[in-house]
C-alpha cells in the first residue's frame, strides 16, 4: 500500500513550495531592477529633467524697499527648466532660450543658485553674479552647465567655507551656430571674440546687455558693478576679460582662464577699427589714461600653454597700474583645459581675491 502523508503534512508542503517560487520571482524582480535602473536612470526615467523650475521671490515690482543696494526681480519670468542636478548637494542647473532685447540674438542660457540663496534669511538679498563663459565652440551648450566640470559644485563648497561669495552662475552661449564646425580641421571653425563685428550677430551686446537682464528679470541681484563679473576659459576667458575692461560701469571683475588677449577671428576682416575696440591691449591702455573706474582682473594659465607670453605681456604692461588690478596665477605643469582652471579658481587664489573686491549679499 502505498503511504500517504497527512493532509495537513501535504498542506505544508504546498505552502513552502509556494513561498520558494515567490520567493525565487522576488529575487528575480530585484536582479533584473538593479540592471535595469542604471539604463532607466541613464535615459532620464526617473528625474526631474524638464520639469518647470523658477527662481524667484521678492518684490515683484523690481523695485524692493527704498534705498535698497539690491534689486529684486523685474519680470516677466522666463520658462526655466531642469537640465541637470548637482550630485553633490541636488541642486539644480536650468535652462531656457532667450531673446535679446538689445543684440536681437536668440540663444540658450543656462542657470545656478547657491543654497544660499533659497535659506530664507537671504529672502530680501540681492546675490553677486558670475557670467560664465566655455572655450570652444561655445554652441549649442555652454560646456559650465554640465556636473563633470564641478564648477557649480566647487562655488558652493568655496562658499560655504567662506572663499568665495555665493554666486549666481549665468552660462549663456558664447557663440551663434558654427556650420564650420563639420569641417576635420577644428581651427577652421568660426567665433565671434564675444564681440559686435559688423554684419554679424552682436554676441557682445547679447552678453554684456542681454544676459544680465535675463537675471535680473528672474534673480535678486546686486544694483551695482560690485555684484557683477565674468569667468571663462580660452575664448570665454577672452570674451570676459575685454567685456570687463570695455564696460567697466557694467562689471567689476574677471577670472579669465588661459585666453586671447587680442581678437583674432577670421570675421574681423575689413573691420580693423572695431577689431581694435575689443583688444584688451587697447581697452586696458585707455581705462588706464582715463583713470577708472577700477577693475578686478583675475588672470591664470599653464606654464606651458602657448598663450601664457601675450599674457605675461600684458600683466607686465598693464597689471596693478592705475585703475587696473591683476592678480596672475601660473598652474605648474597646467593644460589649456577647462578642468585644469576650475581647481585653481581656488588653489591660485584667484575666486577669494575677486570675491574680496565684490559685493556680497545684499538688501
Amino acid at each position: 500500500m502505498t503511504y500517504s502523508p497527512p493532509t495537513s503534512y501535504r498542506s505544508r508542503r504546498r505552502a513552502s513550495s509556494r513561498a520558494k517560487r515567490w520567493g525565487i520571482v522576488v529575487a528575480c524582480i530585484a536582479v533584473l531592477g538593479a540592471v535595469a535602473w542604471p539604463v532607466l536612470n541613464y535615459f532620464d526615467v526617473f528625474s526631474d529633467k524638464g520639469d518647470a523650475i523658477s527662481f524667484g521671490g521678492g518684490s515683484s515690482d523690481g523695485k524692493g524697499s527704498a534705498g535698497s543696494k539690491a534689486l529684486m526681480p523685474t519680470g516677466p519670468k522666463a520658462d526655466f527648466t531642469v537640465s541637470g542636478t548637482v550630485p553633490e548637494d541636488g541642486s539644480k542647473i536650468a535652462v531656457t532660450t532667450y531673446q535679446g532685447k538689445q543684440s536681437g540674438f536668440t540663444g540658450k542660457v543656462w542657470v545656478w543658485a547657491p543654497k544660499q540663496y533659497n535659506d530664507p534669511k537671504y529672502k530680501d538679498s540681492g546675490f553677486p553674479v558670475l557670467i560664465a563663459l566655455p572655450g570652444g565652440a561655445g554652441y549649442p551648450n555652454n560646456y559650465w552647465m554640465g556636473t563633470n566640470l564641478k564648477l557649480e559644485a566647487s562655488i558652493q563648497k568655496w562658499a560655504d567655507a567662506g572663499e568665495s561669495l555665493p554666486f549666481i552662475l549665468a552660462m549663456p552661449v558664447l557663440n551663434p551656430e558654427n556650420h564650420d564646425l563639420d569641417k576635420h580641421d577644428p581651427k577652421a571653425g568660426l567665433y565671434w571674440d564675444g564681440s559686435d563685428i559688423p554684419g554679424q550677430p552682436k554676441m557682445g551686446t547679447w552678453l554684456t546687455e542681454d544676459v544680465p537682464q535675463l537675471i535680473k528679470e528672474n534673480f535678486r541681484t546686486i544694483k551695482s558693478r560690485d555684484g557683477w563679473a565674468f569667468m571663462g576659459s580660452s575664448t570665454g576667458g577672452s570674451a570676459g576679460l575685454k567685456s570687463v575692461l570695455q564696460k567697466p560701469d557694467k562689471f567689476k571683475a574677471v577670472i579669465a582662464s588661459g585666453p586671447d588677449i587680442v581678437p583674432d577671428s577670421r570675421l574681423w576682416a575689413g573691420h580693423e577699427k572695431e577689431k581694435e575696440d575689443n583688444d584688451s591691449n587697447v581697452l586696458a591702455k585707455r581705462l588706464i589714461a582715463k583713470g577708472g573706474p577700477d577693475v578686478c582682473l583675475g588672470l591664470q594659465v599653464g606654464a606651458s600653454e602657448p598663450v601664457k607670453p601675450p599674457i605675461d605681456k600684458f600683466v607686465a604692461t598693464y597689471g596693478n597700474k592705475g585703475p587696473v588690478k591683476t592678480k596672475y596665477h601660473v598652474i605648474p605643469d597646467g593644460d589649456h583645459n577647462a578642468a585644469t582652471y576650475v581647481p585653481n579658481m581656488e588653489s591660485g587664489g584667484l575666486i577669494q581675491w575677486i570675491s574680496q573686491h565684490m559685493q556680497g549679499p545684499v538688501s
